[in-house]
């Protein structure tokens, strides 16, 4: 919390009002400028601090929350450049945590919330959380078909000729593949390669890129593919959206864990920092094994991911 700002419990309604229609105008400016012109003035800490004030003020004030609010959209508006495509299943954000005992609050909850089960019994999986464009691939009859990005998180922007550009990105699945399979991931630029991009761009005498996520986000959203295949674009498989045959839902996999690993069977990028543990220690200790390992990586990273292994697990949360 800045010096200048009142604790959400000191707040009167009105100044809690005020301060609401602030942060929904705020947030609503830095997403445009993030999603829409990948151009953001403050940095994700920044932002994520606002959020955190609006959602502390919401919690405080529930009567005050706003049909605008912050906490009720997800991702962006897609640009009008594009075409539009509907996903068959939505793309949705994930919840923040912030601390140890966040996350040992959400271990808990799962384990509250599905019973009395024994200790270590319920598996999760923790992996980096890639700073860069979610993307769903939707695939039909094993041929790479439309691709998409989050948008609002119903409806993103067509980017498919684009996508094909991207070699680690499989044209074909094999022949067990579902009917209709969309693998859903993270297109991000290397670090060394946004390096050797700006590099490049200063002895040309051109204007350098700001950052690796905003550089991926740009040269995805070029209404000329040849652009695109021009930048050393790259992808990390790690969810599925519509899995059917013949009409009907199915499954690749039983577990989160498994799904991965079909991915990587499929010729799909997947980050080897995916692990699976049964205890909240396990859980921090891997994060913290990440956070030391994070200056080393080529990508940048902006949190770690976790998630209930089990996929009947995860639809009797309301996960999936």
């Amino acid at each position: 919390m800045s010096k200048d700002q009142t604790p959400v419990e000191n707040l009167t309604e009105l100044e809690a009002s005020s301060e609401l229609a602030f942060l929904a105008a705020e947030l609503a400016r830095h997403d445009a400028l993030y999603h829409g012109k990948d151009a953001p003035e403050i940095s994700d800490a920044d932002y994520d601090a606002l959020k955190r004030r609006n959602d502390a003020i919401e919690a405080a004030f529930p009567a005050l929350v706003r049909a605008d609010s912050p906490s009720k959209k997800v991702g962006f508006t897609p640009l009008p450049t594009f075409a539009p495509i509907v996903h068959a299943r939505p793309m949705l954000s994930l919840d923040n945590t912030f601390s140890e005992e966040d996350l040992r609050d959400f271990v808990s909850s799962v384990y509250r919330f599905l019973g009395h089960l024994p200790d270590d019994s319920i598996a999760f999986t923790a992996e980096p959380k890639i700073d860069g464009l979610s993307m769903s691939i939707r695939y039909e009859k094993g041929k790479l078909k439309t691709a998409a990005t989050r948008g609002d998180g119903t409806t993103g922007e067509n980017v498919t000729a684009n996508i094909r550009t991207i070699k680690e990105i499989p044209n074909e699945l094999p022949a067990d593949a579902p009917d209709v399979v969309e693998v859903r991931g993270e297109v991000y630029m290397a670090k060394s390669d946004f390096m050797a991009l700006n590099a490049q761009m200063e002895a040309d005498g051109k204007q350098t890129y700001v950052n690796p996520r905003n550089t991926a986000s740009g040269s995805l959203r070029q209404l000329d593919a040849n652009v695109t295949a021009k930048r050393k674009l790259r992808f990390f498989a790690y969810a599925l959206g519509e899995v059917s045959n013949g009409g009907q839902p199915a499954r690749i996999a039983d577990t989160q864990y498994g799904i991965v690993e079909k991915f990587r069977d499929w010729g799909f990028p997947v980050n080897p920092l995916m692990k699976r543990f049964t205890s909240a220690e396990q859980l921090l200790e891997h994060y913290n094994e990440i956070g030391v390992a994070r200056p080393d990586l080529d990508y940048d990273i902006d949190g770690v991911v976790y998630k209930v292994d089990r996929l009947d697990l995860q639809e009797r949360l309301g996960f999936r």
